[in-house]
C-alpha cells in the first residue's frame, strides 16, 4: 500500500472500512521496525545486521542510539553499535531514552533499541531519518536487501551523557505551563520514562506521585503503563488525584485516567487537543470512535482517516494534509508544532494545559462514544482469507453506517485485532464474539 493513503471526512461519519487493507510485505520489519522475542525472532547478530546494513543505506554517517530500560537493551545496543562501526558509521550511544527524545536529537539516522509496549521478553529496533521521521515501508525494504552486505570498517562508538538534559529542556520549553496546584499520578511503565517524567511535571510546579519507576529491566510494561491502567486507576482513586496519566515503556504512547478512575483514551485526548488547539484538521485511524467524528464535524475540524493502523501512517498523513495533530486510541499522540513525532511526555503536558479549569472527565465528556468490543485472536497465519473478508463486508453491509466491524492482522505480534462497534453495547458485543470465533477457526 503506497504511504500517504487516506479518506477526508467533514460534517459526516467517514465511510465504512471493509476490511484492512494487509501490510507491505517484508521479511523483518512490521509496522512499528523489528520486533520480536529476544533469543528467538530477534538476536544480536540480526541486530548487528541491521546496524550495517542501515549505516551503509544512510551514507555511513553519524547514529544516534538509544533504548528503553529492557534488560536485554545493553546487549543489543551493543550488537548495534557494533554493526554501525563495521560498516563506516559513528554509533553514538546515549543509553537509555524515550523514543521520542532519539527522534528529536537524531543525526544522520537514529535508532531506539526498544519494542515499545510489548512485555519485557521483547525487543526491537526503529529507525528515524536525519529530520526525525520513521522510514517508509520502502526505505526498509532498501535496508533489508543490505542485510547480508559486507562492512568495510573503520567506523566509531562514541557514548553521550547529556540527551535527556537537552531533551527534557525542549520539551519544558516548548510545551510546558504553570501546573501549580494540580496533583497528578505519573505511571511510567518501568520505562524510559522513569526519571524524566516526574522530573517534568514537578519543575511546572505539579505536585506528584509516581508509579512504574522502579525499572529492574525484567518489568517494563509488567501491570503498569499504558497497556495496563489498573494501578494507576487504583492511585488515583485512593490519593484522590486530579487525574493520572500513564506511559508505554518507550514513551510514545499516553492514555489518562480522570478523579473518578475513568479511563481517557486517545480519541478523547485527541479530541480535547483538536478543540483546545483550534486545529483546523486532525488525523486518526479506522480504530477511531465514531463519536470522535460526530464531534469534530460539529465543530467544523476536518478528520483524515489513514488506511492502515500505526502511528506512523498517522504522521506520514499529518505531513500530506499539511497538519499538525492526530493520534490514536491506543495513545499515540501527535502534534507537529515543535516536535517531529508523537511523544507521550508533550501529549501529557498538551492535555494539562488544555484542561483549563475543567476537570479531565468535563473536558473529555465533549466527546461522545458508540460503545467498543475488542479481542485479539492468537493466530497461526496473519493472512487473512477470503471467508474472513466477505463476512466482515457483509455485516459491514447490514450495519449501513450505525455501527461497524473491522478485522486487520497486528503488526507486532501473532493475533489478529477484532473491534465491533454499534450504539448498543450488546450488539457489538455479539457482533465482535461472532468475527472473532470465525478468525478463529480459520486462523486459530
Amino acid at each position: 500500500m503506497p504511504t500517504g493513503h487516506f479518506r477526508r471526512t467533514r460534517g459526516r461519519s467517514p465511510r465504512v472500512l471493509k476490511a484492512a487493507p494487509q501490510a507491505v510485505p517484508r521479511q523483518y520489519f512490521g509496522t512499528d521496525g523489528v520486533r520480536g522475542v529476544v533469543g528467538e525472532d530477534l538476536t544480536a547478530d540480526l541486530v548487528e545486521r541491521l546496524g550495517r546494513a542501515a549505516t551503509l543505506w544512510s551514507g555511513r554517517g553519524r547514529i544516534f542510539v538509544g533504548r528503553d530500560t529492557r534488560a536485554s537493551g545493553v546487549e543489543l545496543e551493543q550488537a548495534l553499535a557494533r554493526g554501525i562501526a563495521s560498516a563506516g558509521g559513528n554509533a553514538v550511544v546515549a543509553g537509555i531514552l524515550p523514543t521520542p527524545a532519539v527522534a528529536l536529537l537524531t543525526l544522520d539516522l537514529g535508532c531506539v533499541i526498544t519494542a515499545s509496549h510489548n512485555p519485557p521478553e521483547y525487543n526491537g529496533v526503529k529507525f528515524f531519518d536525519r529530520d526525525g521521521q520513521k522510514l517508509t515501508d520502502e526505505q526498509e525494504e532498501e535496508i533489508e536487501a543490505l542485510l547480508d552486505q559486507p562492512g568495510s570498517g573503520g567506523g566509531e562508538i562514541d557514548e553521550v551523557g547529556v540527551a535527556t538534559d537537552s531533551y527534557l529542556e525542549h520539551v519544558l520549553e516548548r510545551f510546558g505551563s504553570d501546573l501549580s496546584g494540580l496533583h497528578i499520578g505519573v505511571d511510567c511503565a518501568n520505562g524510559a520514562y522513569s526519571d524524566l517524567a516526574p522530573k517534568a511535571f514537578e519543575q511546572l510546579g505539579a505536585k506528584v506521585e509516581t508509579i512504574g519507576n522502579e525499572p529492574d529491566g525484567n518489568n517494563i510494561n509488567v501491570d503498569c503503563g499504558a497497556t495496563d491502567l489498573r494501578a494507576l486507576q487504583a492511585l488515583v482513586k485512593r490519593e484522590r488525584l486530579d487525574l493520572g496519566v500513564a506511559f508505554d515503556g518507550d514513551g510514545d504512547r499516553m492514555l489518562a485516567v480522570d478523579a473518578n478512575g475513568d479511563v481517557v483514551d486517545g480519541d478523547q485526548i485527541v479530541a480535547v487537543l483538536a478543540l483546545h488547539l483550534r486545529a483546523p484538521s486532525v488525523v486518526v485511524t479506522p480504530m477511531t470512535n465514531l463519536g470522535f467524528h460526530e464531534l469534530m464535524a460539529q465543530h467544523g475540524i476536518e478528520s483524515h482517516v489513514t488506511d492502515e493502523v500505526g502511528d506512523r501512517y498517522v504522521l506520514e498523513t499529518i505531513r500530506a494534509t499539511g497538519g499538525r495533530l492526530g493520534g490514536e486510541q491506543s495513545g499515540h499522540i501527535i502534534y507537529l508544532d515543535g516536535h517531529v513525532t508523537g511523544d507521550g511526555l508533550v501529549a501529557a503536558l498538551l492535555l494539562c494545559r488544555a484542561l483549563e479549569g475543567r476537570t479531565l472527565a468535563e473536558a473529555a465528556a465533549l466527546m461522545p462514544r458508540l460503545p467498543q468490543v475488542k479481542e485479539n485472536v492468537r493466530v497461526r497465519t496473519k493472512s487473512l482469507p477470503q471467508s474472513i473478508l466477505d463476512e466482515v463486508s457483509r455485516q459491514n453491509e447490514e450495519l449501513a453506517g450505525h455501527g461497524r466491524v473491522l478485522v486487520r492482522p497486528s503488526g507486532t505480534e501473532p493475533v489478529v485485532r477484532v473491534l465491533a462497534e454499534a450504539h448498543d453495547e450488546s450488539e457489538a458485543a455479539n457482533l465482535c464474539a461472532s468475527i472473532a470465533g470465525l478468525v478463529r477457526r480459520e486462523l486459530g
